[in-house]
C-alpha cells in the first residue's frame, strides 16, 4: 500500500474493531481480550502514520516498516471480516435453517471449537508481530498525530459542460482555431489542424470551445469528437467515431469487423462535409495514420479533422498539403491569477483578504502558467484563510520535484497531499480507470463500498449518499472534470495527468498488469490482467482483493486457482469470458462483495453454492444469452444490493428476489422468455430498475416498488407503458427516466406527472411514434435535462417550456426540423427556451449517455 494509503486502513480497521456487532462475536467466541489488544496496538501505530506519510519516505528501513505494516493491517482486516461473514452466516442458518435442515446443512460450518481455536491463534500471531512494529516506531524519529485535521472545503456544484465564461485566457486561441479551420482549402478535400502543448495546458478545453461554437455549427453539418488516447489501432478508431456519428437505429458496432465498419463509416460521411475532432492523439506510426485518412477521405471539399497533441511528431506524420499546427502557449501571469482567484476564493473574497491574494502570486508563479495546476491547486485552498496554510503550500519543496515520474505534475501531487486520508485510497482508485472517457458515479460507488474505502455513513444516509459526497469533494479539488448530476447517476472525466497521478500514489497497490512481472503485484491488493498469457504466468498474492480477468479469459486451471487461493478475495470481474460453467468450490469465497459475470455468451449454468456469499453486495448477471437458470437459493443472499439478470428461465424467481430486503438496483436484461414482472410482490428497497431488450415483456406492475428514483426502459417492444395505471397520477420519487427503442409510445404516460416534485432527466431515444411532448411537461418543475434523440415525429416542444426554471439542458439529436425550430438564436421558438443554459445538436457515444449498468 502506498505510504499516504495506510493511515485510512488504520482508521477503517480501529472503526471495525470499536464496532457493537464485532464486540458481540469477539466476546461468543471468547477472544474479546485479543481483540482489545490487537485494537491498541493499532492505536499506537496508527498515531505515527501521519508523520511517516509527511515524510515522503525515502528511507529503505522506513520503507519496508511501512511494508511490513501494510502486510499486517491485511491480515488483521481478513480476521476481523471472518468474524463478520461468521454472523451472516449465523444470520442465514437462524432466519431459514429452522425450517429446513436443507439450509442448515447448506450453510454448515466448521466444528466451532477448532474454528475459535484457530481465530485465536491468529490474532495472537497478528498481536506478536504488530508488538514488534511498535517498538520499532522509535526509530525513525516519528511524531504522534492521531487525528487529521485536512479537511475539504465544498464549494457549490456548477455546470459541467464547458461554458466560456468559465475559461480564462483562451479566448484569442479559440479565434485562431476557428480561423484555420474556416479558411479555403483550395481544393483540398482533408486538412488537419492540429492543437501542440503540453499535458495540463487546456487543449481538449480549447478544441471543445471551438467544436461547439456556432460558426463551426454553420460550417460543418456533420461534427463527430472522438477520444483518441493511446489507442489508435484502426477497428476501435472507426468504432469510436461511428458511436459519434448519428446513429438513429442505435446499432451496436462492437461486434461489426473492420471491413464492415469502414463500409459504414464511409456511407455515413459520403457527400457530407465534416468536422472530425481527434482529442489527446498519442499515436505516432504513420501507417495507422494514413490506414485510417483512405477511409475517411471522401472527396467533400473543406472536410477538416481538429487533432490536439503533446507530441510535434503526431503533427507531422498527420501533416497534409493544407494542414496547420497550432502551439498553444501557457497562459499569461495576469491571466494565471485571473484563474486562481476564480477556484481559491468566493466571488469577490479575493478583495478581503490582499495577503493572501499576494502569496497566491508566488503560488501562481510556481504553477508555470498550466491551467489543470493553477485550478487544483487554487481549489485545495478553497475557503481557507490561514496565512500559514498558504505559505505552506508556495514553500513546499514538492515544487522542486523532477518531472520524470510520468510528468507528474507538483501542483497535482500537492493538492494529493492535502487531501484527507479518508479521500486518498478513493482517489488511488481511479489508476485502474481510463482517461478523458466518462465514468459513472454508481460504478465508482459500488467499487468504493465493496472494498471498504467509505466512511460509516450518519443517520439517514446511505453508502450511495456518503460515496456521492466523496465525489464532490473530489470534484471540489478539480480532480474531476466534466461532472454532471442526472438525478440518480452521475457522471465525470479523469485528465490523463490525473490519472497519471492516481497510478503514482497507488504503486503497489493498485495495479494494471500488462506484462508478466510478480515483483509489480507481489504485494498488491488489487489486479487488472489485461492479456490473456498472463493467466498461465501471474503469481498471485494469497492476500489479493480484487481481480480482473481480460476479456476472452477461458484458463480453467487459473480460474481454479484462484478461487482455492486467494480466500479474501472481495471483488471478482470475469467479463466477457469463454468459460461455460464457474468452479463449483465460488461459494468458499466468503468474503466476496462483488462478482460481474456479464456479457459471458458461453455460461449455461451456474453453481448453487454462489447463494453461499453471504457478503456478496453486487451480482451481474446481465447478457450471460445462455444462461438456463439462475442458481438456487438466492434468498440466502442477505446483503446483495444490486443484482443484474439475463436468463432463458421461463419466469422470474420473483419471490426469492421479494426476500432480498437490502435490493436496491435490480436490473433484466434479454430475459425473452419473461411476460410479466411483479405481480404481487412488494419490492420496497429497489430505488433502480433497468429493463432492456425483453422481447416477450408485456406488463411490470409497480404497484410494489414505491421508492423508485431511477427507471430506464429500452426495446421491450410488446411492453404497456400504462404500467398498470392507466390514466392516474402517481405519487413517484422518480428522477431519472430513460425511454428507449420504444415503437407503441405515442405520448408520454400520464402517470409521469406524480414525479413533477423529483424527476430532474428525462431521456426520449429512437421512439419512432412518438408524435408530441404533452403540455403537462411543465409541471415537471425539477426537471433539468431533457433529451429527445431520433424521435422524428417530434415537431415541436410545448408552448410553456419557460415555467421549467430548472431546466439547464435540451439535447436535440437526429431531429433536423425540431433543431431548426430552436437553434440558438436564430430559430424562430428560440426565445420560447432562452432561459435555458445550453441547447446542443451532439453526437454523443452510446456508451456516454447511458446511465445503465456497464456491461
Amino acid at each position: 500500500m502506498a505510504e499516504s494509503l495506510l493511515f485510512s486502513s488504520a482508521e477503517s480497521l480501529l472503526g471495525k474493531l470499536a464496532s457493537a456487532a464485532l464486540q458481540e462475536a469477539s466476546l461468543a467466541f471468547g477472544v474479546h481480550r485479543h481483540l482489545q489488544h490487537m485494537k491498541e496496538t493499532m492505536e499506537l501505530i496508527r498515531g505515527v502514520l501521519l508523520d511517516a506519510e509527511k515524510k515522503n519516505p525515502q528511507s529503505s528501513a522506513l520503507s519496508e516498516w511501512l511494508t511490513q505494516i501494510k502486510r499486517v493491517f491485511s491480515d488483521a482486516e481478513d480476521i476481523v471480516d471472518d468474524f463478520e461473514c461468521e454472523a451472516l452466516r449465523k444470520d442465514v442458518v437462524n432466519t431459514y435453517g429452522s425450517c429446513s435442515r436443507k439450509v442448515h446443512r447448506f450453510f454448515s460450518s466448521s466444528n466451532p471449537v477448532v474454528y475459535r481455536l484457530r481465530m485465536a491463534h491468529h490474532i495472537q500471531n497478528i498481536n506478536i508481530r504488530l508488538a514488534k512494529l511498535a517498538t520499532q516506531r522509535s526509530m525513525f524519529d516519528l511524531q504522534v498525530i492521531h487525528q487529521d485535521t485536512r479537511v475539504v472545503h465544498v464549494r457549490e456544484m456548477t455546470h459541467s459542460h464547458v461554458n466560456p465564461s468559465n475559461v480564462i485566457g483562451r479566448e484569442h486561441d479559440k479565434q485562431e482555431i476557428i480561423k484555420l479551420l474556416l479558411q479555403d482549402d483550395h481544393g483540398q478535400s482533408l486538412s488537419v489542424i492540429s492543437i501542440v502543448g503540453m499535458g495540463g495546458l487546456g487543449k481538449t478545453t480549447l478544441s471543445k470551445l471551438v467544436f461547439n461554437d456556432t460558426t463551426i455549427h454553420a460550417c460543418f453539418p456533420l461534427r463527430m469528437w472522438v477520444c483518441a488516447s493511446n489507442d489508435f489501432e484502426l477497428r476501435n478508431v472507426l468504432i469510436k467515431i461511428l458511436n459519434s456519428a448519428p446513429n438513429p437505429t442505435g446499432e451496436n458496432f462492437n461486434n461489426f469487423e473492420t471491413e464492415q465498419l469502414q463500409i459504414r463509416l464511409r456511407n455515413t460521411l459520403h457527400g457530407q462535409k465534416f468536422l472530425l475532432a481527434l482529442d489527446d492523439v498519442w499515436n505516432e506510426d504513420p501507417v495507422r495514420w494514413d490506414e485510417l485518412k483512405e477511409i475517411i477521405d471522401m472527396g467533400v471539399e473543406g472536410s477538416k479533422i481538429l487533432v490536439t497533441t503533446r507530441s510535434q511528431k503526431v503533427t507531422t506524420i498527420m501533416h497534409t498539403k493544407s494542414s496547420n499546427s497550432y502551439l498553444l502557449q501557457c497562459l499569461s501571469k495576469e491571466d494565471s491569477l485571473s484563474l486562481f482567484v476564480k477556484y481559491a476564493f468566493e466571488d469577490g473574497d479575493e478583495i478581503k483578504h490582499p495577503q493572501l491574494l499576494k502569496i497566491g502570486e508566488g503560488i501562481v508563479k510556481k504553477c508555470g502558467g498550466l491551467p489543470l495546476a493553477v485550478k487544483t491547486v487554487g481549489s485545495s485552498l478553497f475557503s481557507r484563510v490561514d496565512e500559514k496554510e498558504w505559505e505552506s503550500v508556495r514553500d513546499n519543496e514538492i515544487w522542486n520535484l523532477k518531472q520524470n515520474e510520468k510528468d507528474i505534475l507538483p501542483a497535482l501531487k500537492l493538492s494529493y497531499d492535502q487531501l484527507p486520508s479518508y479521500l486518498k485510497p478513493c482517489f488511488a482508485s481511479f489508476s485502474l480507470y481510463p482517461e478523458d472517457t466518462y465514468i459513472f458515479s454508481s460504478q465508482v460507488c459500488l467499487f468504493w463500498g465493496v472494498l471498504g474505502f467509505l466512511p460509516t455513513p450518519k443517520a439517514s444516509e446511505s453508502m450511495i449518499d456518503v460515496a456521492t459526497q466523496l465525489l464532490h469533494e473530489l470534484w471540489s479539488r478539480s480532480f474531476l472534470s466534466d461532472y454532471e448530476d442526472f438525478g440518480g447517476d452521475c457522471r465525470f472525466k479523469l485528465h490523463d495527468l490525473v490519472v497519471d497521478l492516481a497510478e503514482y500514489v497507488a504503486k503497489g497497490e493498485f495495479e494494471i498488469i500488462q506484462n508478466h512481472n510478480p515483483n509489480l503485484y507481489k504485494n498488491a491488493h488489487h489486479l487488472v490482467l489485461m492479456n490473456n498469457n498472463l493467466l498461465d504466468q501471474a503469481l498471485l498474492p494469497s492476500s489479493l482483493r480484487t481481480i480482473s480477468f481480460p476479456s476472452g479469459a477461458n484458463n480453467e486451471d487459473f480460474l481454479n486457482t484462484l478461487v482455492s487461493r486467494c480466500k479474501f478475495l472481495r471483488v471478482l470481474i470475469l467479463q466477457y469470458s469463454k468459460y461455460t460453467s464457474l468452479p463449483r468450490c465460488i461459494g468458499m469465497l466468503k468474503h466476496l462483495r462483488f462478482l460481474s459475470l456479464a456479457g459471458n455468451e458461453n455460461l449455461t449454468e451456474l453453481p448453487d453454492s454462489i447463494c453461499k456469499l453471504q457478503n456478496l453486495q453486487n451480482l451481474n448477471l446481465s447478457w450471460c444469452i445462455k444462461l438456463q437458470k439462475l442458481p438456487k437459493g438466492l434468498a440466502n443472499l442477505i446483503s446483495l444490493h444490486h443484482l443484474f439478470i439475463t436468463t432463458i428461465e421461463p419466469a422470474c424467481p420473483e419471490n426469492e428476489i421479494a426476500s432480498l430486503t437490502s435490493l436496491e438496483e435490480l436490473g433484466f436484461y434479454q430475459c425473452d422468455n419473461f411476460e410479466s414482472l411483479f405481480k404481487e410482490i412488494l419490492l420496497a428497497t429497489v430505488k433502480k430498475l433497468f429493463l432492456f431488450h425483453c422481447k416477450s415483456l408485456k406488463t411490470v406492475s409497480f404497484h410494489g416498488i414505491k421508492n423508485l428514483e431511477v427507471l430506464a426502459i429500452s426495446n421491450c417492444n410488446k411492453l404497456d407503458l400504462s404500467m398498470g395505471f392507466s390514466n392516474q397520477i402517481l405519487n413517484s420519487r422518480l428522477k431519472f427516466l430513460l425511454l428507449r427503442g420504444l415503437p407503441s409510445l405515442v405520448t408520454l404516460p400520464r402517470w409521469l406527472q406524480g414525479s413533477a416534485n423529483s424527476l430532474q432527466s428525462l431521456i426520449i431515444e429512437q421512439c419512432m411514434n412518438l408524435a408530441e411532448l404533452p403540455d403537462w411537461l411543465s409541471t415537471l418543475n425539477c426537471l433539468q435535462r431533457l433529451e429527445v434523440t431520433y424521435c422524428p415525429k417530434v415537431l415541436s416542444l410545448p408552448d410553456n417550456m419557460h415555467h421549467l426554471t430548472n431546466l439547464k439542458e435540451i439535447v436535440v439529436t437526429g431531429s433536423s426540423e425540431l433543431w431548426k425550430r430552436y437553434r440558438p438564436e436564430v430559430g424562430q421558438d428560440w426565445h420560447k427556451i432562452s432561459h435555458i443554459n445550453l441547447v446542443w445538436d451532439d453526437y454523443q457515444s452510446e456508451n456516454e449517455k447511458e446511465l445503465t449498468v456497464k456491461s
